[in-house]
């Protein structure tokens, strides 16, 4: 059965698998590619979705479903290469990027050209871009269409080109310059083979824009391209001529039937003041709409815009600055006016409009006058032309971004035009082009970060976004107006889609609310405005009351007869009415109802809601209930006031106290009503308002309206001391109480108590202080007090305030060193140094008098002066002394010192030239002056001590390296300074690059930065800058070339692009590129159980954006663990060979905790990504193993000894009786083999279905093949064909081999008619299942390969899932595959027996302990250069073994069928002079009695790192010739056959020993193997994400499901309904029986019937394994395990329920698809007919065929007579004419 299946599936290549889309209700949709996607096209009838990206174009669905996929590289391809292909050398696998991608509708082809052979171009099918439908690499250069440069844009767009009458599909390529491309900027490429083109030619020549000088010369960088009304157009960037590299934006415009580009015009586009977004990043062309057309029109454009013509829409940046973009609009009206008025003035008016030159370079400056009738030009006429700059179609930035837009999307919505625009951070903004454009909302952005495609459009109905991204392309609505569930949240949104529907209570889209068109029946979301309540009659109530209020809603929609209002205020309901003012009228609850009033308020607001029909909430608003008596509140000290002063109708009585409603009853001296203030009694003008501290003060106030409670109208109040040292003053509050209630009375008595010794320490500050605080200077308590607290005698005078204050004192003198010259300010501390500037009379500073500066004059503290100069004759040191007025002097007692400083030296002596390093001086007395005083020339002073530092400014002469220069130093006015020769510029340090040129936002990166002229810097600086933060990085190891730097950390939530700057002192350069990527995001650890050995597999996303393996860092614990491979979502680890001591890095405490921390570290970023834990090992101390396993073995033996002597005899006679008759049945075995193996060489010289050649003599050639012809016509008969298949089946001699022979000859003779084939196949299943249910036993069907039926069956799937197990299942097959050889040869493998060290079948475990090390060979193949190439193998490996490794490394690029087997290959070791061919067995294998050991490295003691040479084996005589030696040593070899190669059979005995002595070493060396399981354990573990990623591929429903499961399994859902005994367990089975064990199983165990790879005995025992568990996965019933049971099923114990889960849940899946029609399946079935139908040899089946049919003839003959429908159809005569003519012979007819 495996033999037909393998044949099979290399016989039916790549047929189509469609799946059928399904309608997802998830808003959101994605498809993730596994490269880079370059483009995305959508077809405008079927809505498809076709990804062009590297090495593949993919086919979506419009929900994005993957159709189909067709793999487009890597190619074997060079940079220089002229194809075709197979022409080129030097080639290497390339990438293919894609370069464009076209939808050619009329014909269903989708153009595609990549970076490979030059650019040349295929058509797909656009049903299935897996079927190509042409590709020629052989047309030469004039198909060369792309480009192979990464970086140059290719934009084309379709057309038609007529000629002759004859009209052609054709598309127009614009493409910029690549050094090794064609050099045609605008071309015209044919789609078919007509005259003399081909297919993708360029059909128009046009000098200018295709030849080679002017395409470099100005490097264009396209865009887009679009047609309109006859014009095709092209938006590019270019340079404005040779010699400037600005970019600047142009449109050109063909006309569509120009056939030789006459009509070529450039017209320059300036977006932005100044042509401030000069690069075009992407445009969208779309009509502008009603709202935005008026807004163009109202602009001041020339002409009215329509809203219904065309606008360009554009997105530019700025080309110096890409953190700086903006979108334009021009309309196509003013593009094509703007390049007629271009074209009109060089035909007519010598390249001038208006006496203005408008005709520029690069094409043409001179103009000839012609006719205006030749509006698409003439060959006469001068082309093609460009405008000049001045007159260039200039617009306004619509809207600005402070980051790279690199995509847009225009559409209209209600009359109102909305933009989408893609930046490159994953986000899209949506922008309302209003009057003002404004930012209402965006989508979020891609969580790493990766820019927005350019290609970026709606869905066929609009509603819905395609938004690409690096590797994404995502689904998304264009609005989410139904997630705001109130009206609020909805017009907030402020998007144009959305808008409140009044009466539906939901946020809607215009078209989807009912009543939108009454008046305010939907409001618009950006109007901002809900129905609202404006106003309440009562507008408030209080709380002790009820009755009806009105409510005004001035927007309240027309409320129809059917409509019901309803008012609630809480739990209170009452109906609403209309009132004929259109308000609503409703009753308020009862006062019991109405809430509590808060304890800090006078009122309680309640929400009154007004609802229409009960559920939508029409508008709502607080009403408020007032309390008067809370009133109060507001103002304890004035209770009266606050009542009756209140919003409410409160009303005051005075008798009570008491606030309350209004009464208009109530009446009397004692009630006072609302806003009736000026009637409160209360209490003011208190006197004085000024209050000493500490001093009894009698206060005196006035009462007013006191009457009502006959007191006096004036009072007073006594104050004591108060103690208040806080601040000089304060205010004070008091108030009044009614003596009897206790009750506060309203009183606004403010005062307020000062403090005279607060601020005012000494006599002169005291005299300082305002007057009207009367403060003294008390002498006797030396502090400043209140006047009347200062008695007489205590002050020694009648009159304190005219007191004298004591003599000056001066405490510092700031600085304290001064030059001799004089010329600097020192400042005067002390006290008592006067009150007023005047009062300072004079100062002497070391006997010399000082200028005093009253400027700086502060009263008592200080004093500031300017020294004067200093005589030689003079004292140099001495005191300050300061007389003030009063003759009163002090002086100072500490000295001050003339001195002058000597600068000598300047450190460092040399500079940059843009300045910034900071230098030292040093010398004697610096520090002389204050650092105000001190003054370097040039330089900027930094700071000032005993050295001076400075930081020099930019050297503006020209001159560089610059004179040595003197560094002058100035103290004050006078004294100068200087240092000659001190100090050079030289050249500013370059930057040439800096790697890597990416970092995570985290930061911690490495940076390089490379260059020169780094010694001259002193600080080194990173700094990233956003709009309103900026992060630094010191660099951390800086020499003359290299600086390294660690990337800040930056905040990435800010969500704004990032500058990124390299500070060299003054020097500052920005680094770009340089990109901040977000962190990566990690997925959760599947495996949690490691082990030494195993690799640790970490999964996520966005890995590589900024990092590589050798930067990350990972841990396990606290121990670091090797980070081998990182790609984008996985990192490969190898943990740690010793379990950590601490659980993670940061408690490093702990004692070998069984969890341990799995931490990933991306420079400062550090993610805790799970816990691991080592594999327990259950080994047991050897103190136990010895007793408890040898003592046991030894008294065993004791015991057998007995008995084995007794029968020692016996058993030797019958070991010689029974070797005997061994041999004989060993040589009768020999000589049958070699009879059968005869046999089957000769058959199958013959065998036609090896030859596929039929042995027909040429004269019957014509016969046969017209008879075979009949025959297949025949049977395509299905009555015909059910009675062969039928006759077969009932004869006895057709056995189960024949069954599945004719059931695969069957399929090849009818691959081309799968439709009827499955129709075979559907009656043959029913008459099975109908005998199979009728047996009462249905769960038997489809075990075994009984029928021919289950053959058809098992090939139909073979057929239909061959496309799927290519696109998804093979991959992870694959890697299980690779995964598991890698695995088993980490460790030992015996050569002889097939065991492995590491492996998961128990029975291919190798049981014992075998001593190697692993080597690193160096090997070199002969004949194939110098190259050596490392290989890893093992020191126990045979020769055979070593060869395989080296065979599989070196060729790993070729299939396996097309490497150098291992007997054709010899091995050559150099250790010195001279070589040693090594080999499995020579004259040095070591022995072991007569038995034989393999050759091993360790046998020839190859080292590490030593250097083997692979040749090519020499012939057996060749090598006879040349060496006798060799040959003695075969003879030799040959006399014995038993070898080994690690472990010896324990089963055979040596011959040279005794016999006694044999039985022993047998008993020895017999292994418990079981020891060994857990290596069983390791191996599955480190496989286990392998298994796992292979069974979620072929057990996933979520994936793209193959429509032949789908159809099947309906089909046995459908026919189990129809019977009774059949339950959901036996469909299971069923379904069980019809896929994963006829298929999927088939394919695990023999991974060569899908792959060019060899599998070994040892990876096909673990593949068992593997195999087995899926089966056990598949079945119903429950495995019961034991400690007896199987190894092999214990070690996926745990893993078999979930698989059963995922087998369910798969079931399950495929049972909720949408159904798959019998129409559909059918036209997906002849689709995979027309695939290869013609790579099948269908003539040798059908002869095959026949000769059942010549076999059994009659019964065949038979049956067809007694079948009505077969007489009818006259099949048997139609079978006897076949007969006659292919067997020649005479028959009855």
């Amino acid at each position: 059965m495996a033999s037909w299946v393998s044949l099979l599936l290399f016989l039916f290549c790549q047929p189509l698998s469609q799946a059928r889309e399904e309608i997802s209700t998830t808003p959101i949709l994605e498809f993730t590619s596994e490269t880079a996607i370059n483009n995305v096209v959508q077809d405008p009838q079927t809505g498809r979705i076709y990804l062009g990206a590297v090495n593949a174009i993919y086919q979506l669905g419009p929900s994005l479903r993957r159709e189909a996929r067709a793999e487009t590289g890597p190619k074997e391809d060079a940079r220089t290469c002229t194809p075709p292909a197979s022409a080129c050398h030097d080639t290497k696998p390339m990438p293919n990027l894609n370069k464009l991608l076209l939808v050619h509708p009329s014909n269903g082809s989708l153009i595609v050209c990549g970076s490979r052979y030059r650019g040349i171009c295929s058509l797909l099918n656009l049903s299935n871009v897996e079927e190509q439908l042409y590709y020629s690499d052989n047309k030469g250069e004039r198909t060369y269409v792309a480009s192979i440069e990464d970086n140059v844009n290719v934009v084309g767009v379709m057309s038609n080109y007529s000629r002759d009458g004859h009209s052609f599909g054709v598309f127009l390529v614009g493409k910029g310059y690549g050094s090794l491309d064609s050099t045609k900027l605008i071309s015209t490429r044919i789609l078919q083979d007509v005259w003399d083109w081909v297919v993708f030619e360029s059909i128009i020549e046009a000098s200018t824009v295709q030849t080679t000088p002017f395409v470099p010369k100005y490097l264009h960088d396209f865009r887009h391209a679009f047609k309109e009304d006859g014009f095709v157009y092209f938006l590019f960037s270019r340079t404005l001529d040779g010699t400037d590299n600005k970019n600047l934006t142009f449109v050109s415009r063909l006309c569509e039937d120009d056939h030789h580009y006459y009509s070529h015009t450039e017209l320059q586009l300036v977006c932005g003041k100044n042509t401030r977004y000069n690069k075009v990043q992407a445009a969208y062309v779309a009509s502008p709409g009603k709202e935005l057309a008026r807004v163009m029109t109202e602009s001041g454009t020339k002409e009215k815009v329509a809203p219904w013509s065309k606008v360009l829409f554009m997105v530019a940046s700025q080309e110096d600055d890409v953190h700086q973009s903006a979108l334009c609009m021009y309309p196509l009206d003013s593009i094509n006016e703007r390049l007629v008025d271009i074209i009109g003035a060089c035909y007519s008016n010598s390249g001038k409009h208006h006496g203005l030159p408008v005709v520029d370079i690069p094409y043409s400056n001179a103009c000839k006058d012609t006719l205006e009738n030749f509006k698409c030009g003439g060959d006469f006429l001068p082309s093609p032309l460009a405008s000049n700059p001045r007159y260039a179609l200039t617009a306004d930035a619509v809207w600005s971004w402070s980051g790279m837009l690199t995509a847009v999307a225009v559409t209209v919505e209600n009359d109102h035009t909305i933009a989408f625009l893609g930046n490159t951070q994953g986000e899209v903004f949506k922008v309302h082009l209003a009057d003002t454009a404004y930012l209402y909302s965006k989508t979020p952005g891609d969580a790493m970060g990766e820019k927005v495609n350019k290609n970026l459009f709606f869905d066929l109905s609009q509603s819905h976004l395609y938004i690409t991204t690096e590797k994404k392309i995502t689904k998304v609505p264009v609005q989410t107006c139904l997630q705001k569930k109130d009206c609020q949240s909805c017009v907030e949104l402020r998007d144009p889609y959305c808008g409140w529907c009044v009466l539906e209570g939901r946020c809607t889209r215009r078209s989807e609310c009912r009543r939108a068109e009454e008046k305010n029946g939907w409001l618009w979301s950006p109007k901002q405005q809900c129905v609202k309540i404006v106003s309440f009659y009562p507008a408030n109530l209080s709380f002790k009351k009820t009755q009806k209020v009105n409510i005004n809603i001035p927007s309240l929609p027309a409320i129809g007869l059917s409509d019901r209002l309803l008012c609630s205020i809480k739990s209170f309901e009452s109906e609403g009415t209309m009132s004929d003012s259109g308000q609503v009228s409703c009753d308020l609850p009862n006062p019991s109802l109405i809430p509590p009033t808060p304890a800090d308020q006078d009122f309680v607001a309640v929400a009154i809601r007004v609802f229409v029909n009960e559920t939508v909430e029409l508008a709502t608003r607080d009403f408020k209930f007032y309390n008067c008596a809370a009133t109060v509140k507001k103002s304890e000290n004035t209770p009266c006031m606050s009542c009756v002063a209140s919003s409410w109708g409160c009303q005051w009585n005075t008798q009570d106290y008491t606030c309350s409603d209004m009464d208009e009853g109530a009446v009397g001296p004692n009630i006072i009503k609302h806003r009736q203030v000026t009637k409160c009694p209360h209490f003011e003008n208190p006197d004085p308002v000024l209050i000493p501290v500490g001093y009894k003060t009698r206060i005196s106030f006035e009462g007013i309206n006191l009457d009502v409670y006959q007191v006096k109208r004036h009072g007073f109040l006594n104050i004591y001391s108060f103690s208040y040292d806080k601040s000089p003053d304060t205010n004070v509050l008091f108030y009044v109480k009614h003596k009897e209630s206790g009750k506060k009375m309203d009183s606004t008595l403010n005062v307020t108590l000062y403090n005279c010794s607060v601020g005012r320490e000494d006599c002169s500050l005291c005299k300082n202080a305002d007057p009207k605080y009367r403060c003294v200077w008390c002498a006797k308590q030396r502090a400043c007090v209140y006047e009347k607290l200062c008695n007489p005698d205590q002050q020694g005078a009648a009159d304190p305030h005219s007191a004298q204050c004591p003599d000056p004192q001066i405490t510092d003198i700031i600085p304290r060193f001064g030059p001799l010259r004089g010329g600097i300010s020192i400042t005067i501390r002390g006290s008592n140094l006067g009150i007023y500037k005047e009062d300072i009379k004079s100062i002497s500073v070391v006997g010399q008098p000082c200028i005093h500066q009253k400027e700086k004059y502060s009263v008592s503290t200080s004093v500031v002066c300017e020294i004067g100069p200093v005589g030689p004759e003079n004292n140099r040191n001495g005191t300050v002394e300061v007389e003030v007025k009063g003759g009163k002097r002090g002086t100072s007692s500490v000295y001050f010192t003339y001195r002058d400083p000597i600068p000598k030296t300047v450190r460092p002596f040399r500079g940059p030239k843009v300045g910034g390093t900071l230098i030292t001086i040093s010398g004697q007395f610096l520090e002389t002056g204050s650092m105000d005083d001190c003054y370097v020339l040039f330089l900027c002073r930094l700071s000032f001590g005993q050295e001076i530092t400075c930081r020099t400014g930019e050297y503006r002469s020209d001159k560089v390296p610059s004179d040595p220069l003197t560094v002058t130093v100035k103290y004050g006015k006078e004294t100068i300074t200087s240092i000659p020769r001190a100090f050079l510029f030289l050249d500013n340090p370059v930057v040439l690059d800096h790697l890597p040129k990416a970092s995570f936002v985290c930061g911690g990166r490495n940076i390089v930065v490379t260059g020169s002229g780094f010694d001259l810097i002193q600080t080194a600086f990173l700094k990233v800058q956003a709009d309103n933060s900026i992060a630094f990085e010191e660099a951390h190891e800086k020499n003359d070339t290299v600086i390294q730097f660690r990337s800040p950390r930056v905040n990435r939530s800010l969500n704004q692009p990032f500058k990124t700057f390299i500070q060299l002192d003054n020097l500052e350069k920005q680094l770009s590129p340089f990109e901040y990527h977000p962190d990566p995001s990690f997925h959760e650890l599947t495996k949690k159980v490691i082990t030494e050995t195993s690799i640790i597999i970490v999964t996520g996303r966005g890995f590589s954006k900024a990092m590589t393996a050798k930067e990350a860092q990972a841990f396990v614990g606290d121990v670091p663990c090797l980070v081998n491979t990182l790609q984008d979502d996985k990192l490969f680890l190898d943990p740690p060979s010793t379990m950590p001591s601490a659980r993670s890095r940061r408690h490093r405490r702990d004692t070998r905790p069984e969890l341990l921390d799995l931490t990933i570290k991306f420079g400062n970023g550090e993610w805790v990504v799970g816990s691991v834990q080592y594999e327990k090992k259950n080994e047991l101390p050897l103190y136990i193993i010895i007793p408890a396993v040898i003592v046991p073995m030894l008294l065993i033996i004791a015991i057998s000894v007995y008995c084995y002597r007794r029968k020692s005899q016996q058993a030797e006679r019958e070991y010689e009786k029974v070797k005997h008759q061994l041999e004989n049945l060993e040589e009768s075995v020999r000589d049958r083999c070699k009879k059968e193996f005869t046999g089957t060489n000769s058959d199958g010289a013959n065998d036609v279905m090896i030859t596929g050649k039929l042995n027909i003599p040429e004269a019957r050639r014509a016969v046969v093949t017209q008879a075979l012809n009949q025959f297949s016509n025949l049977l395509n008969s299905k009555t015909f064909l059910l009675n062969f298949i039928r006759t077969l089946e009932r004869s006895n001699d057709f056995n189960a081999r024949a069954k599945v022979y004719f059931a695969s000859l069957l399929t090849v003779a009818l691959h081309g008619k799968l439709e009827y084939y499955t129709d075979i196949m559907r009656t043959l299943l029913l008459e099975l299942m109908g005998e199979y249910v009728l047996s009462k036993n249905p769960k038997l069907m489809l075990r075994r390969s009984e029928t021919v039926v289950e053959r058809m069956l098992c090939n139909w799937m073979s057929i239909c899932l061959y496309q799927f197990l290519k696109d998804s299942a093979g991959e992870p097959l694959y890697k299980l595959f690779r995964a598991i050889k890698h695995q088993i040869e980490k460790g030992p493998v015996d050569a002889r027996v097939k065991k492995a060290k590491y492996t998961l079948n128990d029975t291919g475990l190798l049981g014992d302990d075998v001593e190697y090390s692993v080597l690193t060979l160096q090997v070199l193949v002969h004949g194939e250069g110098p190259d050596v190439t490392p290989v890893k193998v093992l020191s126990c490996d045979t020769i055979s073994q070593v060869k395989e490794k080296i065979i599989e490394q070196v060729y790993r690029n070729l299939p396996y069928s097309q490497r150098p087997k291992v007997d054709g290959v010899t091995l050559e070791w150099r250790p010195g002079s001279t070589g040693q061919i090594l080999s499995d067995l020579d004259l040095t294998s070591q022995k072991e009695g007569r038995w034989k050991r393999i050759n091993t490295l360790a046998h020839y003691n190859v080292r590490d790192n030593a250097t083997l040479v692979l040749s090519k084996a020499f012939s057996v005589h060749q090598n006879y010739d040349q060496n006798q030696e060799n040959h003695e040593e075969r003879n030799a070899l040959l006399e014995d056959d038993k070898v080994f190669h690690l472990v010896r059979p324990a089963d055979e005995l040596d011959e040279v020993k005794s016999k006694r002595g044999s039985m022993k070493d047998k008993s020895m060396t017999k292994a418990i193997t079981e020891i060994y399981l857990t290596r069983l354990l390791s191996v599955k573990g480190t496989l286990q994400q392998f298994v796992d990623d292979f069974f979620r591929s072929v057990l996933c429903s979520g994936a793209v499901v193959p429509p032949a499961i789908k159809y099947f399994f309906d089909f046995l859902d459908e026919q189990a309904l129809k019977h009774n005994n059949v339950d959901e367990e036996t469909i299971h089975i069923w379904k069980t029986n019809s896929l994963p064990l006829r298929f999927w199983v088939n394919i695990l165990k023999n991974p060569h019937f899908t792959f060019d790879v060899h599998v070994s005995e040892v990876v096909d025992a673990s593949l068992s394994v593997i195999a087995q568990t899926f089966m056990d996965a598949c079945t119903k019933s429950e495995h019961k395990l034991s400690r007896d049971s199987p190894s092999n099923k214990l070690l996926y114990a745990k893993e078999i329920s979930t698989y059963k889960k995922m087998v369910d849940d798969y079931y399950k899946g495929i049972r909720q698809m949408v159904p798959v029609s019998d129409q559909d399946m059918n036209t997906h079935l002849a689709e995979v007919s027309r695939s290869h139908t013609d790579k099948l040899n269908t003539q040798v089946a059908l002869h095959q065929l026949y000769q059942y049919a010549s076999k059994y003839y009659d019964a065949i003959i038979t049956s067809l007579e007694e079948d009505p429908a077969a007489q009818s159809k006259q099949l048997s005569l139609r079978l006897q004419q076949i007969a006659a003519a292919l067997e020649n012979k005479v028959t009855d007819l």
